[in-house]
């Protein structure tokens, strides 16, 4: 596998080549800051250019093309990288090797057509276009209090603070509600000449036919170049903790604390934070786990997390509300055995082994060398070689040390209808 990263005035070019796989896999980002009030255009952008374009005004139509071009792939995302919100839009097809000559060029065109000729008039995304886009969103954004899990999340970060990591990711209702298809594609004219931009290309490829391809299809006039840290920081961290129950027609309560972690250093918030994650709650075999379900049989499902890009972590559970205190009373207990080191050190061989395990699977399919790639781009990740050696470098100590860095924010409940309270 080699890499070639090409620095274009106002783009980068990444070509990722291997003949480990027989399709090329094309990923176009473009990022900008992270603006509460920009999250819902960009999850609606991506609904709209992908339901049709203006050869294909039809999601048939598309269909067939698709299906031309040897069954191509196509799909686009939103999501919060950090401070940065990424636009990715991704295109596989078979490589042209196996199936004809040009096809490489007929498949770039298609991506060209997505992102450059959506279907509009008159200055806006035409209506039947727009409104399937605006139905898909808003049936979603209405119908997520349904997964209580997803919905307890939400509403413990909002309650955490005001802080990017509160906001909600899929959108909100009244500004879908406010927003036109003329401000849409006002939007998407911001977006395409505006936002930083880099394209991965990962398959058997040549780097100058990639290069030449991208130059020919996709164009990036404005597009500003930045370096600047995803990672966001909390203002301060303080060891006040808040206490917010809400109640739910559901039967089973979700249990949701939420961490503000202090300043870490690259090394601690890659490595050592992971192994305590581990340790804690992130496996089968974690602290909690152990303790609080198989132990006590106090909840249905238990496990930690940590999302270092926003500086948080999080233990959700599923409990009865008749368990609330002493739930919570156990994982204050395993939180502190954290601080204290009061932990079997075959865990801490168990979390290294986990991770080394998890890169192994990170060179199985493109789209996670593609991940690896773009970690390296706006996260200066290290590659797998460096996180082989540094992973295994995680002294106890230094997990005893990170457990003082991570401070108890908020306790959300969302309280369910215990069955044996209804009897």
């Amino acid at each position: 596998m080699e890499y070639t990263k090409l620095e274009k005035e106002h783009y980068n070019l990444h070509i990722i080549q291997t003949d480990r796989f027989k399709t090329i896999n094309v990923k176009v980002n473009f990022k900008r800051k992270l603006v509460k009030e920009e999250i819902t255009k960009r999850n609606m952008l991506v609904n709209a250019l992908f339901e049709s374009t203006a050869n294909y005004p039809t999601k048939r139509l598309l269909e067939i093309k698709s299906e031309d071009l040897y069954d191509l792939s196509y799909h686009g995302s939103n999501y919060e990288s950090g401070i940065y919100t990424i636009l990715s839009f991704d295109m596989t097809f078979i490589n042209p090797k196996y199936t004809e000559e040009g096809m490489d060029d007929a498949s770039f065109e298609l991506l060209e057509e997505f992102l450059y000729h959506p279907n509009v008039s008159n200055g806006a995304f035409v209506k039947e276009n727009y409104d399937i886009a605006y139905h898909n969103l808003s049936d979603y954004l209405t119908t997520l209090d349904e997964n209580v899990r997803t919905y307890a999340q939400i509403r413990m970060l909002e309650e955490m603070g005001d802080g990017i990591y509160s906001y909600r990711s899929s959108g909100y209702m009244e500004d879908l509600e406010k927003l036109t298809s003329k401000d849409l594609y006002e939007y998407y004219c911001d977006v395409i000449n505006n936002d930083i931009a880099d394209v991965f290309v990962i398959g058997e490829v040549d780097v100058d036919r990639i290069e030449s391809l991208v130059q020919k299809h996709l164009v990036f006039k404005n597009n500003i170049k930045s370096k600047d840290s995803h990672f966001y920081l909390h203002p301060e961290v303080k060891d006040e903790i808040k206490l917010k129950i809400e109640k739910t027609t559901k039967e089973q309560s979700t249990l949701m604390l939420g961490f503000r972690l202090d300043p870490l250093t690259d090394y601690e918030r890659r490595y050592v934070l992971s192994v305590y994650n581990y340790i804690l709650g992130g496996s089968t075999e974690s602290n909690l786990f152990q303790v609080v379900r198989e132990g006590h049989s106090l909840c249905y499902y238990i496990n930690s997390s940590n999302q270092p890009l926003l500086s948080i972590g999080i233990i959700k559970a599923g409990i009865n509300a008749a368990d609330y205190d002493e739930t919570l009373s156990l994982i204050n207990q395993e939180l502190n055995k954290m601080k204290t080191g009061d932990f079997d050190d075959a865990k801490l061989k168990n979390a290294k082994e986990t991770y080394l395990s998890s890169l192994e699977e990170l060179e199985d399919n493109p789209e996670s060398i593609v991940a690896m790639y773009t970690a390296i781009e706006y996260l200066n990740a290290d590659t797998i070689s460096e996180r082989r050696k540094k992973i295994m470098q995680v002294t106890k100590d230094e997990v005893v040390a990170i457990s003082s860095k991570i401070h108890l924010n908020t306790v959300f409940l969302l309280e369910g209808i215990d069955a044996n309270e209804e009897e």
